[in-house]
């Protein structure tokens, strides 16, 4: 079973934003045109790159999007503008759209034990949750060697981390986490153990659980929350280091809060995204504590998840997201949000949940809407700073969004999620053409 956004979203669309921007509103003396136009900066001008991350450089999130999941040019600019945060700046740790378990095997190898594994490509070739090419890539690849290199010169309290915020990775994270507390505290491990037994039938695949739960023949609800209160309780007790115990802690609520998602998913509605969503903020948060009080990090995830959900019919639909919540718990002027967006080119992407990926061609963008603007200006790759945008950016645009599943034979209009770009994103980075991620096989 899988969750989207986008079918939820294009249904209520035209009830929520009546004055979307549409195709006959698509000429270059358009408002809209013009005013992107005047907050347009190219991306390798003087004022490119290196200007926003200055703008960046004072928030304590930085949010970074992407418009899909399977674009090398996407990540090669967040991974240029993580570098210089984390280098330049002092940010601490980046999470990205991942699952923990896996995500972690990654954060030990940039921490640099001698144990963690003789190369990033070595660990993420043992990758194997579709979809695979998400995280699994040479882009990828390059930040991971990178922020081991950078941490290998400075003390371990001074290293940055690199972890996933993602509710999925329940199964390794059930079959693992009684043998992982064992060899701190065997009474534990076994009382945890007798809770995961409740959900270890279904461990590969909770979508059987939910069904099982919707039709009252299963519920292991207080099970999983049994299991995050055993983590908890007397952590002083522990003889654990503190990194540890936020990977015993983490999987704990991956188990929690995957039973809920997948639950609320049985049930339909806005529920079963929110959850997702809550376990992404939760993490952020618990990393944020983890790294002391002026601690600054960085996200990757979905434009869908970094920019605020209010700014898109999300909100009327129930929806909340990572983006939203950042700016509400930390506060706008702390929190940046960076959309991406494309105009043509490929993506790495599937038909179906589980199926082959493949190249797919990323059509041009469609009449009147934020990527056709874009592309009418003439100036190639750009980026543009929304912080004091034109009025006229206060209304919605349709803005394109494209997932792990494609069919760009039918994206117009679909894959378009209207936006007021003004209230979604602080900056935005255009990439006119764009190209596939860089798979690296692993061991699917």
């Amino acid at each position: 079973m899988k969750t989207t956004a986008w079918p939820h979203v294009v249904t209520v669309a035209l009830a929520l934003f009546p004055g979307l921007v549409c195709a006959d509103q698509s000429e270059g003396d358009h408002p809209v045109a013009h005013a992107l136009r005047t907050i347009a900066r190219p991306l390798d001008g003087p004022d490119g790159l290196p200007t926003l991350v200055q703008q960046l450089a004072g928030s304590r999130l930085v949010m970074l999007g992407e418009a899909s999941h399977g674009t090398s040019e996407f990540y090669t600019l967040r991974d240029q503008i993580t570098r210089r945060l984390v280098e330049d700046h002092g940010f601490r740790f980046v999470a990205v759209e991942g699952d923990w378990n896996a995500i972690y095997r990654l954060n030990r190898y940039v921490k640099g034990p001698a144990d963690a594994g003789a190369s990033a490509r070595t660990i993420m070739q043992t990758f194997t949750r579709w979809p695979q090419w998400m995280w699994a890539n040479e882009e990828t690849l390059a930040l991971v060697e990178w922020l081991r290199a950078w941490n290998a010169g400075r003390p371990p309290a001074e290293r940055a981390g690199f972890y996933g915020i993602d509710v999925y990775g329940h199964e390794d994270a059930l079959r693992k986490l009684p043998g992982s507390i064992a060899g701190s505290d065997e009474d534990r491990a076994a009382r945890v153990g007798e809770h995961i037994a409740c959900l270890l039938p279904f461990a590969a695949d909770l979508g059987e659980y939910a069904r099982a739960a919707h039709w009252g023949m299963a519920s292991c609800t207080e099970a999983a929350k049994a299991i995050v209160d055993t983590l908890r309780e007397n952590r002083e007790a522990w003889d654990i280091a503190a990194d540890e115990y936020l990977h015993l802690k983490q999987m704990a609520y991956v188990i929690q809060h995957a039973e809920r998602h997948y639950r609320a998913m049985a049930r339909g509605g806005a529920d079963s995204w929110n959850a997702r969503v809550d376990h992404f903020f939760h993490t952020v948060e618990r990393l944020m504590a983890h790294y002391g009080d002026d601690a600054r990090g960085i996200v990757w995830a979905h434009n869908t998840h970094i920019g605020d959900a209010r700014a898109t019919p999300m909100a009327g639909a129930g929806q909340r997201n990572i983006g939203q919540m950042a700016r509400d718990r930390w506060g706008r002027d702390q929190v940046a949000a960076v959309g991406f967006a494309t105009h043509r080119g490929e993506v790495l992407a599937g038909r179906a949940w589980g199926g082959e990926r493949e190249p797919m061609i990323v059509p041009s963008a469609g009449p009147g809407t934020l990527e056709d603007f874009l592309a009418q200006m003439g100036l190639g790759d750009a980026w543009l700073d929304l912080r004091n945008a034109p009025e006229v950016l206060g209304g919605p645009i349709g803005h394109r969004a494209i997932g792990v599943i494609y069919h760009p034979e039918h994206e117009f209009p679909g894959n378009y999620v209207p936006t007021i770009l003004s209230l979604r994103y602080d900056a935005l980075i255009f990439v006119e053409v764009t190209s596939t991620l860089q798979f690296l096989p692993t061991g699917e």
